[in-house]
């Protein structure tokens, strides 16, 4: 039996998902869905087919790093997801979508949580629609959920024209109010009973969506999503078995994203040494990678 079998099968025994046409389920995708940030996975399998430099992903990291570190707002969410989608400026809408295929099943596909994947299965059984609302882009976003079974996804829209990106936004990032009033759009549109809907996040940032529905779930939760859901009275699942993340309540997000920069500034540092050139921005995204490894490792 596979591991996501298992862990619906564990799952069937203490929670039962009644079959309702006015519910939904609604997942975030990042440390919810899947480990880490998807637009990262999918960043560094398009830097794996040269579609820009590993020193641009290692500076990419950097700015997804100090966004951990100095906290999400509407502004920082806006200039990092306009410096992800610079990535594919002038590509083929087509084109990326089919690497982004190819991706997911190289990178993204061996990282879903199981356990969540499992609480997804159990509601499209029981003949309720599952949306992941996420803040990577649409394409990304619908990609994953075709994988999963799940009937769709809602996520930030990348401009294009005739085919191509552009490389900038329309509208806003899908984040905090962002998601909540898409979420409310779909369920008048679907005609669903927000009462009747669940919504699953990690994140203390999804505070709105999770507030929009009857049953809430913190998943992996950070520290904050934590007390408030235990403030609240929320259900908590946390997958992160055996982790220290999930002992000390330590986001999930920091730990992974710190082992991704560290990863991926490491790679474009042996590929300058191997040149002999030093570059500052990819030692000093190594050294900050580093810096909050240690300090979640202490904790």
């Amino acid at each position: 039996m596979s591991e996501a079998g298992g862990a619906k099968l564990e799952l069937e025994r203490e929670l039962r998902v009644e079959p309702d046409p006015y519910a939904a389920a609604f997942f975030d995708v990042d440390n919810t869905m899947m480990v880490g940030a998807s637009i990262f996975h999918f960043a560094k399998g398009l830097a794996a087919r040269d579609f820009f430099s590993w020193r641009d992903l290692a500076r990419f990291t950097a700015r997804q790093l100090r966004l951990r570190l100095g906290g999400e707002n509407p502004d920082h969410m806006h200039s990092s997801r306009e410096s992800a989608l610079a990535f594919v400026a002038g590509k083929k809408v087509a084109e990326i979508v089919a690497l982004g295929e190819e991706i997911y099943d190289e990178e993204m596909a061996d990282k879903i949580w199981s356990g969540t994947q499992a609480l997804a299965r159990l509601h499209m059984e029981a003949g309720q629609r599952v949306w992941l609302v996420t803040a990577t882009p649409v394409e990304l976003a619908t990609i994953i959920a075709k994988r999963l079974q799940l009937t769709g996804a809602l996520g930030t829209v990348a401009e294009s024209e005739n085919g191509v990106y552009t490389g900038h936004l329309v509208g806003d990032v899908l984040h905090g109010e962002a998601k909540a009033a898409a979420v409310r759009a779909l369920a008048a549109r679907e005609g669903l009973d927000l009462e009747r809907c669940s919504a699953y996040s990690d994140s203390i940032n999804d505070l709105p969506m999770l507030s929009l529905v009857g049953r809430p779930v913190a998943v992996n939760p950070d520290s904050a999503l934590r007390a408030e859901a235990k403030q609240r009275g929320w259900e908590v699942r946390d997958f992160r078995t055996g982790r220290k993340a999930a002992r000390i309540g330590i986001p999930a997000a920091l730990g992974v994203g710190a082992a991704a920069g560290s990863v991926a500034a490491g790679l474009a540092a042996r590929r300058a040494q191997q040149r002999g050139q030093f570059d500052p921005a990819i030692h000093a995204t190594r050294t900050a990678a580093r810096r909050v490894w240690d300090l979640t490792a202490r904790r």
